[in-house]
C-alpha cells in the first residue's frame, strides 16, 4: 500500500515535469528563453520547443502591430495660439531581446508608457516650431512624418519600431473657443457688410443708368412724336387751307358740323348758350325767322290761339317774304318759331 503511494507520487512528478518541459510559440508571438533572468535564446519561428523545468523562464511578446493612443496634449506653436493635440501611433517589437533589457518584466504596458512620453516630447518639439496655421492646413502631413521619424529614432533603443504617427485632432482649448468664435463672427459680419455695400453700390449704378436710359428714350420718343404731330398738323392745316380757299362756305359748314358732333356727343349732353349765338347759325330755319324775336313759354298758348284768326295774314306775309319756299314748309317754320319762343333768353339743347 505504501509502495503504491510512492509510485503515484513519482508518476505525478514525472507528469508535472513533462508538462513543464515544453512550450508552444504562436505565429503571432515572439518568445525569449531566460536562464535565471538572462536571455539565452530568442525564438522567432512558431512551433513546439523544450525547456528545463523551473530553471528556464519563457517570456512571450506580441509580434503584431500594436496601437498607442496618447492623452490630449496642449502645445504652443510659434504664434502663441495654444492648441490641444490628440495623436496616436502604431508600433511593433522589432528586437525582443533588446526590448526585454529595456523595459524588463513590465513588458508591453511599460513600453507604452515610455513610447507615450517619447511621442509627446516629439509633438511639442515639432509643432512648437511652426505656426498654428500649418497645423490646421495640408502641411500637417509633413509634420506628422517628421514626428514619426524623430520618434522612430528615439524608440529604436527600446527594441521598438514606430510604424506611423497621426494627429487625430488639433483644436483650441475650451477657454479660447468662445473668444475665437466671436472673432470669427465679427470678421464674417464685416465681410458680409462689405459685400452688401458693394452690392448696393452696383445696384445704384444700374438703377441710375436705367433711369437715364428711360429718360433719354422717353425724351427721344416724345421728340419724335412732337415732330410727327407737328408735320401732321401742318399737313392737315394745309389741306384745310386749300379747302377753305376753294369753297369758304363749305369749309365753314364742315367746321360747324364737326363742332356739333364733338359738343353733342353722348346721351346727356347739355349746352347753355344764348339763342342768338353764332354756334346755332346752321341750326336756324331757312325761312329767316329771327330766334331773338320768339315769344316766352307763357305766351305760347295765346299766340297759338290768335294764330288761327289774326296771324293768318302774317303767314301770307311770311310766304311773300320768302317766295322761293314751298307752301309745305310753312308748318315747319311755324314749329321752329314756337320752339324758339320757349326760352326768350337762353336755349337748352339735349
Amino acid at each position: 500500500m505504501r509502495r503504491s503511494y510512492i509510485l503515484i507520487a513519482i508518476v505525478a512528478v514525472l507528469v508535472l515535469v513533462g508538462l513543464n518541459s515544453y512550450y508552444i510559440v504562436d505565429e503571432r508571438e515572439k518568445a525569449l528563453r531566460l536562464w535565471f533572468g538572462e536571455v539565452t535564446a530568442e525564438i522567432r519561428e512558431p512551433g513546439l520547443y523544450f525547456k528545463v523545468p523551473v530553471l528556464h523562464e519563457i517570456a512571450k511578446y506580441d509580434d503584431r502591430i500594436l496601437p498607442l493612443d496618447t492623452e490630449p496634449l496642449e502645445v504652443t506653436p510659434l504664434d502663441d495660439r495654444r492648441l490641444v493635440v490628440d495623436a496616436f501611433a502604431r508600433w511593433r517589437i522589432s528586437d525582443a531581446t533588446q526590448f526585454r533589457r529595456a523595459v524588463g518584466a513590465s513588458g508591453i504596458a511599460g513600453a507604452r508608457q515610455r513610447l507615450e512620453r517619447i511621442l509627446n516630447a516629439e509633438l511639442r518639439e515639432v509643432l512648437g516650431g511652426v505656426p498654428s496655421d500649418a497645423v490646421l492646413s495640408v502641411d500637417r502631413v509633413a509634420l506628422m512624418n517628421a514626428i514619426r521619424d524623430q520618434s522612430r529614432d528615439e524608440a529604436a533603443g527600446l527594441g521598438v519600431q514606430i510604424i506611423d504617427v497621426r494627429i487625430k485632432r488639433a483644436d483650441l482649448p475650451e477657454q479660447n473657443l468662445e473668444a475665437t468664435f466671436e472673432r470669427m463672427r465679427a470678421e464674417r459680419q464685416r465681410e458680409a457688410a462689405d459685400e452688401i455695400a458693394r452690392g448696393n453700390e452696383a445696384a445704384q449704378r444700374v438703377r441710375a443708368q436705367a433711369d437715364r436710359t428711360v429718360v433719354e428714350t422717353t425724351s427721344e420718343a416724345r421728340k419724335q412724336a412732337d415732330i410727327i404731330r407737328g408735320e401732321a398738323d401742318a399737313e392737315r392745316n394745309a389741306i384745310f387751307a386749300n379747302a377753305f380757299g376753294r369753297d369758304p362756305e363749305f369749309f365753314a359748314f364742315y367746321r360747324s358740323m364737326s363742332a356739333y358732333e364733338r359738343s353733342l356727343r353722348g346721351e346727356n349732353s347739355t349746352l347753355v348758350i344764348a339763342p342768338d349765338s353764332e354756334f346755332f347759325e346752321y341750326l336756324k330755319a331757312d325761312s329767316g325767322v329771327d330766334l331773338r324775336g320768339a315769344q316766352p313759354l307763357g305766351q305760347q298758348g295765346a299766340g297759338a290761339g290768335a294764330g288761327q284768326g289774326q296771324n293768318a295774314p302774317a303767314e301770307g306775309a311770311a310766304d311773300a317774304t320768302t317766295p322761293e319756299s314751298d307752301a309745305s314748309e310753312a308748318p315747319d317754320d311755324a314749329g321752329a318759331e314756337s320752339d324758339a319762343s320757349a326760352e326768350p333768353e337762353t336755349d337748352t339743347v339735349n
